[in-house]
């Protein structure tokens, strides 16, 4: 089922959505079932994605093998021939332990080979002669060839040329869905041309079916994959920009524009530090995008500590100072408690009342800010999904801030949008500790505004990092945090485990706290903290850090943000090769916060290459375009969470030009054409709604 993400405010038309789609069909042939060979195969298909024939031709080779003659084979080395079976028999082997035997003589251009496959003895009804095979596997010293892949296949035995190779999984194989794309070859001619013909030619691309049948059967050579990546991007693009259009111009928010009494005596007497240029600049994009009845919809993205909560907290108060309500939602419990404390410092002295909402607030506290909340005289709430629960009801919510929005699937971000009054929809900002890359913010965030937050207040201390790798780095190691403590300092010591495994070869926090504890920092204060501990146990260890009261707090990846502790001065990470590039720069990011010189130590292999990454530069941006090299698009930040099917033939980073160009002519075609009724964007819209469903094409004006 295709992952919409799309809303509209209006019923959608479905008769003229069932008139499109009798004016452009999907070809029958392409939309036919997939025949098997047994039911093995067939749940190896399904579980490829692969029901109808559709799907099969856009099952494109994974690399293509160079395929030999039969002359040019050399023993010990994996190699794919083309052949025709020539005689074909079963030989029963009674020795115990070895398994039963086919052998066929095969021929090409080039001569002829004895072929062995293992354990088949059907091959030989299967494979009569005059067959034409595709067979993979290695020439044995004794000048057989051994077989490991095999299926027919089409065309001349001629070795000479390349084989397409495809993923698979258990139960089929790539040569059988070679053959398979072979046999229903004749349903390219039925490939719709999506793509109007002024966007081919300007971009020199060929048409759909030529592309397809070229990687399937061609040199391989990219342009064919480059050509179906375009028009995948290209959806991409328009599903994005219409989703976006839609909620400007079915749904309205609440306008603010009125005077900045509030927040223009917070800003000049209650803050505690001058703004950012880049913060500066955040505000005045918020107050530009919240004085109009369009909802907000802008991600705030920026640096460790660059300062994206006073940004957030600048929002909300504009709604307060309108006489309206806000709201900040967090994905943990840990997240939304440091949230709360940091507001509350910022606002001292402020007649304002300010309220947590998390699942672990007290049933009596709860009703007391339910109803305070109904009836507006709260007017600033932080909290975890406890706030989109069904008794949760806000008198004039008009500004939502979701911080980690990423860790909040779609559903989730609409049911806050929901709380506000009536049919209207809250202005809302996004927030994202983590630095993201610009290919990755359009192919999974081109929905919305972007603002940057690289510039770090005046007053951060840099960060030295060091990678330790040998018991004796360890020893200097704890020789430096135990400095720091007798200085005054406190230091982090995270693990990326709570409790010890027999699976997993990794250090423990618990375990790691109980030995640091007795041992190593025997001398001073630890405690720990950890997502599986009781919520007032959490609050008491987090509390003791917070104050002083604790020298050293033994943790898992839960203080991975949201956590500001000035006096900590160190970070020590435990099988830091074990975490991502970006979870290792926002724990790096939880020190350097005060007067003092901060040190992050990262316990690892010296040259795993995120720790080279992160021991070489402090720049968020750059350390994330390098985590998006390393370890691909698809890994960063799904886009099923995000609403939206997963790339199948686009390749990012590395295709970042090839997405710039998608989201261009996407812009054209939404500012020209926004309900894409003109006839050269006929079947374009019938791609789209085949590729992300019909709600892709709600009218978007009425």
């Amino acid at each position: 089922m295709p992952a919409t993400g799309f809303a509209s405010s209006e019923p959608f038309d479905h008769e003229k959505l069932e008139a499109a789609a009798i004016r452009y069909p999907r070809p029958s042939r392409l939309a036919v079932a997939l025949e098997l060979s047994g039911p093995k195969a067939s749940r190896a298909a399904a579980a490829l994605g692969l029901h109808t024939v559709g799907d099969l031709l856009e099952h494109l080779p994974r690399d293509r093998r160079e395929a030999r003659t039969i002359t040019q084979l050399v023993p010990g080395e994996s190699a794919t021939i083309v052949v025709e079976v020539r005689r074909i028999t079963s030989r029963s082997v009674r020795r115990r332990g070895m398994r039963p035997l086919v052998e066929a003589t095969v021929a090409d251009e080039t001569g002829r080979i004895k072929a062995t496959f293992f354990n088949q003895p059907w091959l030989v009804g299967r494979y009569p002669a005059g067959t034409r095979l595709v067979l993979h596997g290695s020439l044995n010293a004794r000048r057989r060839f051994n077989v490991q892949d095999h299926a027919r296949t089409g065309g001349s035995a001629a070795g000479n040329g390349s084989v397409a190779h495809y993923s698979t999984t258990e139960g089929l194989t790539s040569s059988e869905l070679l053959a398979l794309v072979r046999r229903h070859a004749g349903g390219l001619a039925n490939v719709l041309e999506p793509l109007p013909a002024a966007v081919r030619a300007t971009e020199r691309l060929p048409d759909r079916p030529a592309a397809l049948a070229f990687a399937h059967f061609g040199s391989g050579d990219g342009a064919a994959r480059r050509r179906l990546a375009f028009e995948e991007l290209l959806l991409l693009q328009l599903a994005l920009l219409r989703r976006r259009a839609l909620r400007r111009d079915t749904s309205a928010a609440p306008v603010i524009d009125s005077e900045r009494a509030l927040t223009a005596r917070w800003l000049s007497e209650k803050l505690p530090f001058p703004l950012t240029n880049d913060q500066a600049r955040a505000l005045e994009a918020i107050d530009h995008d919240i004085s109009s009845s369009r909802p907000m919809q802008r991600l705030l993205m920026g640096e460790v500590g660059s300062g994206k909560t006073v940004v957030a907290l600048y929002a909300m108060l504009r709604a307060v100072e309108h006489g309206m309500q806000a709201a900040m939602m967090a994905p943990t419990e840990t997240l939304a408690e440091q949230h709360f404390r940091t507001i509350q410092s910022l606002l001292p002295h402020e007649l304002m009342a300010i309220g947590l909402l998390t699942g672990s607030t007290p049933a009596r506290r709860r009703e007391d800010l339910l109803s305070k909340l109904e009836t507006r005289e709260m007017s600033l709430v932080v909290g975890t999904h406890a706030l989109i629960e069904d008794p949760v009801r806000f008198a004039s919510l008009a500004v939502a801030v979701v911080d980690e929005q990423h860790r909040f699937g779609v559903r989730q971000r609409a049911a806050l949008d929901a709380k506000a009054p009536g049919d209207s929809s809250p202005h809302v900002l996004h927030m994202t500790a983590t630095p993201i890359p610009r290919t990755l913010a359009l192919s999974q965030y081109g929905d919305l505004d972007f603002t940057v937050l690289r510039e770090l207040p005046r007053g951060r201390r840099p960060v030295e990092t060091f990678v330790c790798s040998t018991e004796r780095e360890r020893a200097r190691a704890y020789d430096r945090i135990r400095a720091e403590l007798r200085a005054g300092r406190q230091a982090f010591v995270v693990c990326p485990l709570v409790e010890e495994s027999e699976l997993l070869q990794a250090r423990a926090a618990t375990a790691e706290f109980e030995r640091l504890s007795a041992e190593e920092f025997r001398d001073f204060t630890v405690v720990l903290l950890h997502g599986q501990m009781r919520p007032g146990a959490k609050q008491q260890a987090m509390g003791a850090f917070a104050s002083g009261a604790a020298d050293v707090l033994v943790a898992t990846s839960v203080i991975e943000v949201g956590i500001d502790v000035p006096n900590a001065t160190v970070m020590l990470v435990e099988d830091a090769d074990r975490y991502g590039i970006s979870q290792l720069h926002q724990l790096r990011g939880r020190i350097g916060r005060g007067a003092h010189s901060s040190l992050c130590l990262l316990f690892g292999p010296r040259e795993a290459p995120r720790l080279r990454a992160l021991r070489s530069t402090a720049d968020g941006f750059r350390l994330a375009e390098v985590d998006l090299e390393l370890r691909g698009e698809g890994e960063l930040v799904g886009t099923r969470q995000h609403g939206l099917a997963e790339l199948r033939f686009a390749e990012l980073p590395a295709d970042a030009q090839l997405l710039e160009r998608a989201r261009m002519y996407a812009q054209r075609i939404e500012s020209d054409d926004p309900e894409l009724q003109l006839p050269e964007h006929a079947l374009l819209a019938d791609a789209l709604r085949g590729r992300y469903g019909a709600e892709a094409l709600a009218p978007i004006r009425a």
